[in-house]
């Protein structure tokens, strides 16, 4: 198995890079290939995202070099996440089925992990985040209907969104991984507007839920001085604690946001007034 490595980039390279740039510092692409498990290893608070497709054969989560220790959750936690077919985890000898949006969480210290498939021809797409870890809490298991459920915006303002907060302090305790879904209500297109940074944590978003053709244009940058990127269905964006992180979707769409950093409080942001933008 090969891992991605991405370094950090700071605001005043980010302001100096194209297109192409761009995407190669702050865009992850192809997670869910069949049959394999996809890394990449973010300097950014040494997050690592990745995508477990199982089809025929179940996948084990292995260590590798960058991770620094012979298992890959020796010191580590890990969100994960279904958005395929139904799938089974199994961790140190436990089954956990999982249907598209349940989510597990599982501590450091967990030895043994696996991915399969309900049925190979419509697989289990299991997205993951990890991130450093110094406790062992337990493991969790959070449906839709367990996270604690915010509606958010106003149609009004195109940002009409249903935010759901899995692993958080109120549903799931974890070091300092923070992971949920937010959904896009339909003749909405706003995420994350008005806009905010939080430099205490990083964060990633996974955008999914869209079809073939529908695209997100995702803002990202300092507030005056943003940049965009292009996303199509199931494409990751990183996010620094120095960047604004908010996108308009061409159609429906949904994304998975995960936080790592100094504090797991939800509310501590940033805001940023529109009349700054730029």
């Amino acid at each position: 198995m090969t891992i991605n490595i991405r370094q950090v980039s700071s605001p005043a390279e980010t302001k100096t890079f194209d297109t192409r740039k761009m995407r190669e510092n702050y865009l992850v692409q192809s997670l869910f290939i069949g049959g394999q498990i996809t890394m990449t290893y973010s300097h950014l608070d040494r997050t690592v995202i990745g995508g477990a497709t199982p089809t025929d054969a179940a996948l084990s989560l292995v260590s590798h070099k960058q991770i620094g220790s012979p298992g890959f959750l020796d010191r580590r936690e890990i969100g994960i996440i279904n958005v395929g077919g139904n799938g089974t985890i199994k961790a140190d000898g436990k089954s956990y089925d999982l249907v598209r949006t349940d989510c597990l969480y599982l501590p450091m210290g967990t030895k043994d992990v696996t991915f399969e498939s309900e049925t190979a021809s419509a697989p289990a797409k299991f997205y993951f985040i990890s991130a450093p870890a110094h406790h062992a809490y337990s493991p969790m298991k959070i449906t839709a209907e367990d996270a604690n459920r915010i509606e958010l915006g106003t149609q009004s303002d195109a940002n009409v969104r249903v935010l759901r907060q899995y692993i958080h302090p109120d549903v799931c305790t974890s070091c300092q991984l923070v992971m949920g879904i937010t959904l896009i209500e339909d003749g909405s297109i706003w995420n994350t507007m008005p806009c905010h940074t939080h430099d205490r944590r990083s964060e990633v978003y996974l955008y999914f839920d869209m079809k073939e053709d529908t695209r997100v244009f995702h803002f990202m940058g300092e507030a005056d001085e943003t940049r965009h990127l292009v996303v199509a269905n199931e494409e990751a964006i990183l996010s620094p604690g120095w960047s604004i992180h908010s996108g308009a979707g061409t159609g429906r769409y949904g994304f998975i946001w995960s936080m790592a950093g100094d504090n797991q409080d939800f509310t501590d942001m940033d805001f940023v007034e529109m009349k700054d933008l730029r």
